[in-house]
């Protein structure tokens, strides 16, 4: 380290370095409470916008998706142009991505500016935040402000619910996501302070590695969002991921021997302590994915909250999430972070296990307060100690590199759990709604007919109240039937949905056991205290 940087890092946690910190943190407080305030407000942005649930879900997962696939490939664009020149792109695509949702009229306008420019932001942002971090502070400087970064992804996500749904009911999604734009300009304001930090390692381009991660990223979880709209060729998009993502294993390997430069050093994964922990983040992130899209929608279209009430529901799943963090952070002691992680997902697994048979009977949101407590306890001990176990003991000069696998990982996880849990809603809700129109006696065959190619077309959640208004001119004793049906329907789908979190919460907690084998990580100092959104 240079002098001046040595000087930096003494110095971080006053003047430029404490106003240089706080920007970092409003940076990553923007980036988690994106979703936060999609997944609140989708019933206001079905109804503004005259759009579908699925539709939203859809572009909600490819956001994730669109992070996941490109972020490995915005780690090494952010070598060759300059880590803080992709700090800035990345925040100007999210900013874009922001305003378009503040000025959209059409869910066409969400899906390419806020799920893909955006997303395509986050994958730039997230390596180039780690890499500043890195080279603006040090030391002990160094490790207040991940903690302080991470502090505000713990806080984003725990006031996300509630912010969004107040500013939603009471004044419009539109203003929340302008707000974002506001914030982002805020911190764009200070980046003259922000040094930059070159790359000294090749610069060459995996050009083959970048477009396998895409394909094989993109492919798995868009051929689930394909499934979900009844879309065609799913098996072909299936495969093509698949085949992809093993390519690029081999791929990568073959480049490492050869002495090649890697979009991704394979020797990374050599690590069990990497391995487990990044399939665990994963795992984690696809029970937080599926979690986060099933409880939405059945506050908002079973239940018929407003945002401001599935914010205030949703709120012990994310209040004690933050809070048990914070508290594991500080109280774990010597305690072997595998035996913290296992009883995070056991908590995990438990409190959604809880929920499915209170879905159904739930005639307010207060009565999911202690399932979702549980759940949020497992997930608040999965977050205090997963992100610093899987990279701690990765040396300085490959932390960066590690960290963005290590997001990779969480996106896709994250993206594939809104998917597949809600194209599992929809087919479900599909097949149930199909089978009990055939059973009705009420219905005419004609009518059950009908209803059965309307499903098969376009499966949809929607309010009994949007359904009386679209079957008005429909006879009463049809209408009573059709709404009887779906208000049976709804939660059978909405409990087959949380199946997929269980299902993760359940290999993370074998998992666990795995890790249990492993010695516990010893930090190199690099890494310490890193936290990754």
């Amino acid at each position: 380290m240079t002098e001046a940087t040595n000087t930096a890092g003494s110095e971080a946690m006053s003047g430029h370095g404490r106003r240089l910190a706080i920007l970092l943190a409003m940076a990553m407080f923007v980036l988690v409470v994106d979703t936060s305030l999609m997944n609140v407000s989708i019933s206001s942005v079905v109804r503004d916008l005259d759009t579908t649930v699925s539709g939203v879900q859809s572009a909600i997962a490819l956001e994730a998706l669109v992070s996941a696939a490109f972020i490995l490939i915005g780690g090494k664009v952010g070598d060759l142009i300059g880590r803080k020149r992709a700090y800035v792109l990345g925040l100007l695509g999210y900013a874009t991505g922001a305003m378009a949702m503040a000025l959209a009229q059409n869910l066409l306008t969400i899906i390419i500016f806020w799920a893909v420019l955006g997303g395509i932001g986050a994958s730039l942002l997230l390596p180039a935040m780690q890499s500043l971090i890195h080279g603006n502070f040090e030391g002990a400087a160094q490790k207040r402000v991940y903690a302080l970064v991470g502090a505000a992804a713990a806080i984003a996500a725990a006031v996300g619910p509630l912010l969004g749904g107040f500013i939603t009911t009471y004044l419009s999604w539109r203003i929340a996501f302008l707000g974002e734009v506001v914030i982002i300009a805020v911190v764009l304001s200070g980046i003259g302070i922000v040094r930059e930090v070159p790359y000294t390692g090749p610069r060459n381009i995996d050009v083959v590695g970048a477009c396998l991660s895409v394909l094989g990223m993109g492919g798995v979880v868009l051929g689930i969002l394909v499934w979900q709209e009844g879309g065609e060729s799913v098996a072909a998009l299936l495969v093509v991921g698949a085949a992809a993502l093993a390519a690029l294993v081999y791929w990568l390997l073959r480049r490492k021997r050869r002495g090649r430069p890697t979009l991704l050093d394979p020797d990374l994964f050599r690590s069990g302590t990497f391995r487990v922990g990044i399939s665990q983040q994963m795992l984690q992130q696809i029970a937080l994915g599926g979690t986060m899209i099933a409880l939405p929608i059945y506050l908002q279209m079973v239940l018929e909250y407003n945002a401001m009430q599935a914010g205030l529901s949703l709120a012990p799943l994310s209040l004690s999430m933050f809070a048990v963090a914070l508290l594991a952070g500080r109280k774990a002691g010597d305690r072997r972070p595998a035996a913290i992680v296992r009883w995070g997902f056991l908590l995990l697994t438990v409190g959604l296990v809880v929920l499915v048979p209170t879905v159904p009977r739930a005639d307010f949101g207060w009565a999911l307060v202690p399932p979702l407590l549980i759940a949020g306890s497992g997930l608040g001990l999965l977050v205090s100690q997963l992100n610093n176990y899987t990279l701690s003991p990765v040396s300085q000069e490959r932390v960066s590199e590690a960290a963005s696998a290590n997001s990779a990982a969480g996106s896709f996880g994250l993206s594939f759990g809104l998917a597949f849990a809600g194209a599992v809603m929809l087919a479900t809700l599909s097949i149930t709604f199909t089978a009990m129109a055939q059973e009705s006696t009420v219905l005419p065959p004609a009518e059950q007919q009908h209803v059965a190619q309307v499903l098969e077309d376009d499966a949809e959640v929607m309010t009994n109240t949007h359904l009386a208004e679209l079957l008005a001119d429909q006879p009463p004793q049809v209408r009573d039937e059709i709404i009887r049906i779906n208000t049976e329907a709804r939660p059978l789908a909405l409990q087959i949905a949380l199946l997929i979190p269980i299902l993760a919460g359940l290999i993370g907690l074998f998992n666990s056991f795995r890790m249990m084998r492993l010695p516990d990580p010893v930090a190199t100092g690099a890494a310490e205290g890193t936290v990754i959104g």
